[in-house]
């Protein structure tokens, strides 16, 4: 068992809450408690802490590297205090009071951060949500309750006619064993691409078919955990704004981007919060 306290507010029930919206997730809302597969190991986190005081047992831990992965996920390896301030200044102070100490959790693979965000293209909410889960449960591995997504070498040998045959688009089958192919022959390195900056990522991975600005990004803000993103074609954003500021219609994109000024450098978690205002 391997014990974490954090010297700083962290909204664990926020971080459960907005899992458990993601059926292959394995987590328990009443035990505060969620099992992360990782890499061939089950790390199961439980908050036995507060708001204020945060606390979590760890077990299943097998090495230093797994605990700075988890760390890294979880968002307990930095300070939210930063951003919660520096948000009091802006015109979403009350947006970030009422969801203070709320992380950026970023997918427990990077495989499995781009997979699902080509699955997500274009789809309704809950029908992406039951292909993802199809998928991973026709190709993945269940290990007791949690699901281990399909390895990039498995899922590049399949044919496009098995994916249609579990109502994938043939356009959206292809990109998926493209990528899929791309990462099994090393001509795309994961790994190594998540040290390059935002714009190399960007312009790296949307060299590929399947792959554009909307997947990328989310890539850098799902995937890796980058501070500044900010989708601003994201219609969920937009909706959330119109809301907030109480817009007769969805704010157009320059009517958005004039505040990017004053959120940077965290323009994610400006977009977290405003998802996680609508759910």
């Amino acid at each position: 068992m391997h014990t974490i306290e954090l010297p700083f507010a962290y909204r664990f029930d926020e971080v459960i809450t907005r899992l458990a919206l993601d059926p292959l997730n394995t987590v328990d809302i009443n035990k505060q408690l969620v099992k992360v597969p990782l890499e061939e190991s089950i790390i199961t986190i439980q908050s036995v802490g507060s708001f204020l005081e945060p606390k979590f047992q760890l077990s299943g831990i097998m090495s230093n590297e797994q605990i700075q992965r988890i760390s890294s996920i979880f968002h307990f390896d930095r300070s939210l205090e930063s951003v919660n301030d520096h948000f009091s200044k802006t015109n979403l102070k009350n947006l970030f009071s009422k969801f203070e100490g709320t992380p950026i959790i970023t997918d427990y693979s990077l495989y499995a951060n781009l997979i699902k965000s080509i699955i997500h293209q274009q789809l309704n909410l809950s029908f992406a949500r039951t292909l993802t889960t199809r998928f991973v449960q026709t190709f993945g591995e269940q290990v007791d309750d949690v699901w281990f997504y399909p390895t990039a070498e498995k899922i590049a040998v399949i044919d496009v006619e098995t994916l249609r045959s579990m109502q994938f688009s043939s356009r959206k089958a292809e990109y998926i064993i493209g990528v899929s192919k791309a990462i099994a022959c090393a001509e795309l390195n994961l790994e190594a691409l998540s040290q390059e900056t935002d714009e190399i990522i960007i312009k790296k991975l949307t060299t590929l078919r399947g792959i554009g600005p909307w997947t990328a990004e989310s890539f850098l803000l799902f995937g890796l955990g980058r501070n500044n993103l900010f989708p601003v074609g994201d219609v969920g954003l937009q909706n959330s704004l119109k809301q907030l500021w109480k817009l007769e219609k969805k704010p157009t994109k320059e009517e958005i981007e004039i505040h990017f000024e004053a959120w940077s450098p965290f323009l994610s978690y400006a977009a977290l919060y405003l998802w996680r205002n609508i759910e």
